[in-house]
Formats: structure tokens, sequence, C-alpha cells
């Protein structure tokens, strides 16, 4: 392929729905104890707070492989272990979605060319990726793990959120 399927445009737009996906979810664990976080509900991650740690996790590992933050410190159990609470998960989500807008609102269609270049230590390989498909893998990752989310969030009782992107509000 020659060039990028998604442009600076769509970045942006994905960022945005991010966030605003990002902090439905916060609202929904915000009321829950240690005990409900934490529980093994059968997920690939197990619980609420491993789903939610290994999503924080890739968004952070792949920001880094776009130069925009350093790479997450935790390594082990593909960040599931990444923090240790709400709190410290709440602090690290915002911080890292608002890197993640920042860098969207600088993007120029030239910076989804290319290839990236990176060392996986969880496949344990090296891989040689277009840029604009390791963007959206990103974000097609970020809905694959909200959705784990959302089902054992809703689950247990908490209300729905409002995921469709139609509805994503101007301002979010």
């Amino acid at each position: 392929m020659v060039g990028a399927m998604i442009s600076p445009e769509y970045v942006r737009e994905m960022a945005r729905y991010n966030q605003w996906q990002n902090k439905q979810l916060q609202a929904m664990m915000s009321g829950l104890n240690d005990d409900v976080l934490f529980q093994h509900r059968g997920a690939f991650f197990g619980s609420i707070m491993a789903t939610a740690n290994h999503l924080l996790w890739t968004d952070q590992l792949w920001l880094s492989r776009f130069d925009v933050m350093p790479a997450p410190e935790d390594d082990s159990a593909m960040g599931a272990e990444l923090t240790s609470s709400f709190s410290e998960w709440e602090i690290m989500r915002f911080r890292t979605d608002v890197a993640t807008q920042q860098w969207a609102e600088k993007l120029r269609a030239i910076d989804l060319t290319g290839e990236l270049s990176w060392f996986s230590s969880v496949y344990g390989q090296r891989f040689c990726t277009p840029k604009w498909v390791c963007v959206a893998n990103m974000f097609n990752h970020q809905t694959h793990h909200r959705g784990q989310l959302h089902m054992m969030l809703t689950a247990i009782g908490c209300e729905s959120m409002v995921t469709d992107l139609f509805l994503l509000p101007e301002g979010a």
C-alpha cells in the first residue's frame, strides 16, 4: 500500500472519541470499591482493573513508539498490574489521554507515512509496519478492550455508557 488509509482528521476524531469513552468508563468505575474492581470476572485479563490497566499500558506503549511519551515501566503481564489503585489509574489515564489529544492535534499527513519498526517483548520479535496501520491498530485495540470493560461493568449493574461514534458530543 502506497499511502495512508487514514488521515490526521481521523486520528483527531478518534483521539476525541477515546477520551470521551475513557471519561465514561472512569465515571462507571468511580463508585466501585477495590474488591469489585479487582475481582476476577473471567475476562482475558481477569478483572476490571487489570483490563483497564492493560488498555492504559498499551496506549502508553503505542504513544512511546510514536515518540510522544516514555514507554510504561511495567512490562509484566502486559500491563495488567500497571497501577495498584483506581485513583492512580485515573491520574495516568488522564495524562495519557491528554498526551494522545496533543499528539493528534499536531499530526500531519506525512507523519502517517513510512514504516514504524520496534521490538515487541510480548511477541518476542521485531516488527516493521506502516505507521498508519499502527495508529489505526491503537484505536481499534482501545475499542476492543473498552468493550470488555463495558461488558464487565454492565454485568455488575453499572448503567451502560453511550458508545456510538456519531453521538460524540461536539465539545468532548
